[in-house]
C-alpha cells in the first residue's frame, strides 16, 4: 500500500508491511502493519540539441530515493552537479516511466535550445546511490569552478534564538518521518527562523536537491536570504549543494565532517552544527549570527 503526501505537486511514499513484534519476552504478530518509508531507483536522462539541430537523449544519474517531487530532485541535481546553470536551462520536463503503484522511475529534462552540454561531467554523474553524494569525486578546487555565487560579502544575519527554534520546527513539519522514522529531511528557513519549505528522502543529498530544485524551478536560485537546515550530519556533499545554490548558512542537527568545515570557510558560509534549542556550535562565519 502507498500513502500520498500532498502539496507541491509532489509523492512521499510509505508502505505498510506486516511485521512480528518482540515484546515481552514472546514473537508475536501485530494487528497493526508497520509504515516503513518507500525507497526506489530513478533515473534522470537528459534531453538536448545536437549541432544539426536534432534532439538527443543521454542518461545522466540513477539513485535510490523516495518517491515524490521527483522533477524537482532531477533539476536541482543537475543544478548543484553543476551540469545546468540556470533555472532557464531547463525547457520542460518529462515524466518517461512509472512504476506498478503509477509513482515516476524515470524523468527526462529537457535542455533549452542552444545550452551546451558537459559530457565528461555527464559521465562522471551516471551512477550515485542514495548515501553517496559526491563519493571519491569532487573536491574544494571543483566546487570553485563550478560555483557561481559569491557568498563572502552576503549579508544574512540572524539571531542564536531564532536559529535554535529550528530543530523542532523541522520535527513539526516531517511529515513521514513522524510516521516511519526513517527520512532525512532539508528544510529551508528565513532570517526569522521560520521554515518556508521542507523535502524529504531517503538520501540526505536528495531531500537537499529537491528543494534547491524546487527554488530553481521557481526563480529563487540564489538563495542569498535564506538558511538551510538538515535533519543529519553537515557532509561534504551537501555543502558543495548550499554553496552553488547561494546558501550563505548551513545549520545541521548532527555533527559536521572536517571536509565540510575545509568548504564553509573557503566559500564564506556559515555552518552551524550540533544544532539544539539552546545550544550549538558554529565552524564559519560567526559574524552572521547576532
Amino acid at each position: 500500500m502507498t500513502t500520498d503526501e500532498p502539496g507541491g505537486g509532489g509523492r512521499m511514499s510509505t508502505r505498510r508491511l506486516d511485521v512480528r513484534r518482540f515484546r515481552g519476552g514472546e514473537l508475536a504478530r501485530v494487528d497493526d502493519p508497520d509504515l516503513v518509508a518507500t525507497e526506489e531507483p530513478f533515473e534522470i536522462r537528459l534531453g538536448y540539441s545536437r549541432a544539426d539541430g536534432s534532439r538527443a537523449e543521454e542518461p545522466v544519474s540513477v539513485t535510490m530515493r523516495t518517491p515524490g517531487y521527483d522533477e524537482d530532485l532531477a533539476v536541482g541535481f543537475l543544478f548543484t552537479e553543476g551540469i545546468i546553470r540556470a533555472g532557464g536551462d531547463v525547457q520542460e520536463v518529462v515524466a518517461r516511466g512509472r512504476a506498478a503503484d503509477g509513482s515516476i522511475n524515470v524523468v527526462r529534462v529537457e535542455l533549452a535550445s542552444g545550452v551546451p552540454v558537459d559530457f565528461k561531467r555527464l559521465e562522471r554523474n551516471f551512477y550515485m546511490t542514495s548515501s553517496c553524494g559526491v563519493c571519491g569525486k569532487a573536491s574544494i578546487d571543483s566546487v570553485a569552478v563550478q560555483g557561481q555565487y559569491d557568498l563572502h560579502s552576503v549579508s544574512f544575519r540572524m539571531t542564536g534564538a531564532a536559529l535554535g527554534q529550528l530543530p523542532a520546527a523541522l520535527k513539526t513539519q516531517q511529515a513521514v518521518f513522524e510516521q516511519t522514522g526513517g527520512l532525512h529531511a532539508s528544510g529551508l528557513f528565513d532570517a526569522a527562523g521560520t521554515i518556508v519549505a521542507l523535502r524529504e528522502d531517503v538520501g540526505r543529498h536528495n531531500a537537499l536537491d529537491k528543494l534547491i530544485g524546487s527554488a530553481l524551478r521557481q526563480g529563487e536560485v540564489p538563495l542569498s536570504s535564506h538558511g538551510v537546515i538538515v535533519s543529519g550530519r553537515a557532509s561534504f556533499e551537501l555543502m558543495q549543494k548550499a554553496k552553488m545554490a547561494g546558501v550563505p548558512l548551513v545549520a545541521a542537527v548532527g555533527a559536521p565532517s572536517s571536509l565540510a568545515v575545509e568548504l564553509a570557510r573557503e566559500f564564506g558560509i556559515t555552518l552551524v552544527g550540533f544544532l539544539k534549542s539552546d545550544r550549538f556550535n558554529v565552524y564559519s562565519r560567526p559574524d552572521r549570527i547576532v
